[in-house]
């Protein structure tokens, strides 16, 4: 009976590892190609506002972080550099610099969510109609799933 419950336990254990390690590299799969660094040149040329995606920042880590230059254009947001790969990322404007999970958490209902973000190398994001880059100072990428904060970049 103990190694019937042993047995059982340990293949639920497995389980679930596995099904959380499909959930993490799913997205990486089937990530699309990242935008040509010709496109994202261009974008950033058009751009009004321009900012760092640091690793350095309190809520980045080994699996959340972003690193890159993200340019704020009339109708799209770009980035040229990196995101840590992941599933569900959204891509916020929000009112004021945010370093962590808690103080994105304060301010997301005064952030405007820009859409998603599908590609870990360079991202190309349009802006929805009416959208005002300059309402905003900061672009934050966001775990929606998990609640994890995943980098952002203060653009004015």
């Amino acid at each position: 009976m103990k190694s019937a419950l042993l047995l059982v336990a340990s293949h639920a254990l497995v389980a679930l590892a596995g099904f959380a390690a499909g959930i993490y590299l799913l997205p990486i799969l089937i990530a699309p190609t990242g935008p040509q660094t010709a496109e994202i040149s261009a974008l950033a040329a058009k751009a009004s506002f321009t900012g760092q995606f640091r690793r350095d920042l309190q809520g980045s880590d080994v699996l959340h972080w972003g690193e890159g230059t993200v340019s704020v254009g009339p109708s799209a947001v770009s980035l040229m550099g990196r995101l840590a790969p992941g599933p569900d990322y959204k891509l916020y404007l929000a009112p004021q610099f945010v370093q962590n999970e808690a103080e994105f958490l304060r301010i997301k209902a005064t952030s405007l969510r820009i859409g998603d973000v599908r590609t870990f190398d360079n991202f190309i994001v349009t802006l929805p109609s009416g959208a005002n880059p300059a309402d905003f100072t900061t672009v934050v990428v966001w775990c929606e799933t998990f609640r994890e904060f995943i980098s952002a970049a203060q653009y004015r």
